[in-house]
């Protein structure tokens, strides 16, 4: 079901970050990420804010599950593993590749149909195996080519154009526009291009998070809930083998998440709770125990969220400290007595 009009799109300004998490070795703080952080409850009201969540943003692949919602509206026809596909980040392990391709053929269509940026695979150990095999940068390998094929898919049923599907103007990414002004309940602050040739389009991170509960909440049957059920039931499919969005979907159940570059990560509950978090350097070592605090302040169980903490930093080989979000993000922080 489509919103109201959607509101004005937000402010294209330098963001006021705020501290989100401290690098701290042997007790000391000897870094801090900056970043924005929005928690929403069920009835959409923002319960919790820090930094500057209303400032416009590229969402990167955290905004795939829209993309994927506007396929489907558009008459896309996957489900399961094949629309987790159309939504993923994947690792280019060979079920990714694969998935890809058979996207492709159910349109009639073959890898020199896609425009994505050709590029090794994503996963580091994959990466290293396809480098070790000498086979080169593959448009199939990339991230999102499983995206890139379901966009082909929708444009053949829709007899509109492939060569030009990348171009902002064409009928398919304009239907995508619509879907993000759609769920986001805003309009689209800027358009650029992402890192695989698409068009990407500017948000607020509170547009995003709203965007995110929408596809979890919406009723059964719908674009939305497709897309949310392909994703949680096939979360490797939309990233890949130890893929820490995979674990965080497993680990809560009903969890919708979804990452992107530059340290974007958003998450929402059945019951549309929903968090989304920003890394101002783009530091994807401080994005997952952010968001896992967001997820705890939005009232998850801090038992299902222990494994997402982040990596140890380690000195001599030992672990000597961690990345840890700040006091702010304490779902218990504002209980505690201030000190006199």
């Amino acid at each position: 079901m489509r919103t109201s009009s959607p509101a004005d799109a937000p402010l294209v300004r330098e963001p006021l970050h705020a501290p989100v998490a401290h690098l701290v070795r042997g007790g000391v703080v000897e870094g801090v990420h900056y970043g924005s952080v929005v928690v929403l409850g069920p009835d959409g009201d923002t319960r919790f804010r820090l930094g500057d969540v209303e400032a416009a943003f590229y969402p990167r692949s955290a905004l795939k599950p829209v993309q994927a919602v506007a396929m489907v509206r558009a008459g896309l026809p996957l489900d399961g593993e094949l629309l987790s596909l159309a939504a993923a980040s994947h690792s280019g392990e060979e079920r990714h590749l694969a998935g890809a391709r058979r996207i492709l053929e159910l349109a009639g269509l073959t890898e020199d149909d896609l425009r994505n940026v050709p590029d090794l695979p994503f996963g580091p150990a994959v990466r290293d195996t396809w480098v070790r095999a000498g086979r080169p940068p593959s448009r199939l390998a990339q991230n999102c080519s499983g995206k890139h094929a379901a966009m082909l898919h929708t444009c053949r049923l829709n007899g509109w154009s492939l060569d030009d599907y990348l171009d902002p103007a064409h009928p398919l990414q304009q239907a995508v526009a619509e879907a993000v002004e759609d769920l986001t309940g805003q309009r689209v602050a800027r358009v650029t291009v992402d890192g695989c040739g698409a068009p990407l389009f500017a948000v607020s991170l509170r547009g995003l998070a709203r965007a995110a509960a929408r596809i979890v909440t919406a009723a059964p049957g719908t674009p939305e809930a497709r897309v949310a059920d392909a994703m949680r039931a096939h979360a490797e499919m939309a990233s890949g083998a130890g893929r820490d969005v995979a674990a965080l979907m497993r680990a809560v159940p009903g969890l919708l998440a979804k990452d992107g570059f530059e340290g974007v990560q958003v998450a929402a509950l059945p019951d549309g709770r929903a968090v989304a978090v920003k890394i101002a350097d783009g530091a994807d070592r401080a994005r997952i125990p952010v968001a896992a605090a967001a997820l705890a302040r939005a009232g998850v169980d801090p038992a299902a969220l222990a494994g997402f903490a982040g990596e140890p930093l380690l000195g001599g080989g030992r672990p000597v400290g961690a990345v840890r979000p700040v006091r702010a993000l304490d779902p218990l922080a504002h209980l505690a007595p201030t000190a006199p």
